[in-house]
């Protein structure tokens, strides 16, 4: 691949995540989280967070593949097994004791979950146009910004509440179980926008816009939990 490729591959996949990051991180006007701990977390979501979800992925797939009807396969593996083990492995940046000290206020784990998912969306973004590219130039600006938002904006938002749920656990210092519904609703929020892209019941370019609309509306809906929190606890 030529070297230009390769710089337009890199700046296409992580520029716009990392500016989400910040925008999230900025979010909060009073007490913003330092910008170590942010860091960390989007790299935990880049690298050993997508690692972990691909081969647990690969493991559930093998494990399950079995008692699966062929057919039903591919769709099983969307809209279930991918968002279980993405949503599984990208909160855990949340443990990192280098973060988990920053959870003092409730809206920390919904910005350090964000984050984290914005980390995983961006080596996702790699991937992704690096097969793009074979498509052509054009091809490739107009995919590579459609994942920008609706698939950076999707893993920030699903796992900003499990990261919601952990901070609150630690907030609280409550048991783990209690993270669970958060985690599950993660998995119903990454399973339905998945679902959406898979079926294409009402088309392949409405479903395309449904997904994209959703995962505006659901990022929005956690930066005005952000902000409505960071006000309460001024």
């Amino acid at each position: 691949m030529p070297i230009g490729q390769i710089i337009i591959l890199l700046l296409a996949a992580f520029v716009p995540p990392i500016i989400y990051a910040i925008w999230i991180r900025n979010t909060e006007k009073y007490h913003r989280e330092e910008w170590r701990a942010i860091s960390l977390s989007f790299l935990w979501g880049a690298t050993i967070a997508i690692v972990a979800a691909i081969i647990l992925e690969v493991f559930l797939n093998y494990s399950i593949a079995p008692s699966i009807n062929p057919s039903m396969s591919y769709v099983v593996t969307v809209v279930i097994i991918a968002p279980f083990a993405e949503e599984l492995t990208k909160p855990l940046a949340l443990r990192l004791k280098t973060i988990k000290r920053e959870l003092s206020e409730p809206e920390d784990g919904l910005i350090y979950g964000a984050v984290a998912g914005l980390g995983f969306s961006a080596t996702e973004n790699l991937f992704y146009g690096y097969e793009f590219l074979s498509e052509g130039i054009l091809i490739f600006f107009i995919l590579i910004t459609i994942r920008s938002i609706g698939g950076c904006f999707l893993h920030a938002s699903a796992t900003a509440l499990t990261g919601y749920g952990y901070g609150k656990k630690i907030m609280n210092k409550t048991s783990l179980l209690r993270v669970l519904p958060y985690f599950v609703l993660a998995m119903i929020v990454h399973g339905f926008y998945n679902g959406i892209l898979v079926f294409n019941i009402i088309g392949a370019i409405l479903g395309l816009s449904t997904a994209l609309l959703f995962s505006i509306i659901i990022v929005s809906v956690i930066r005005k939990k952000i902000i409505s929190l960071d006000f309460s606890n001024k």
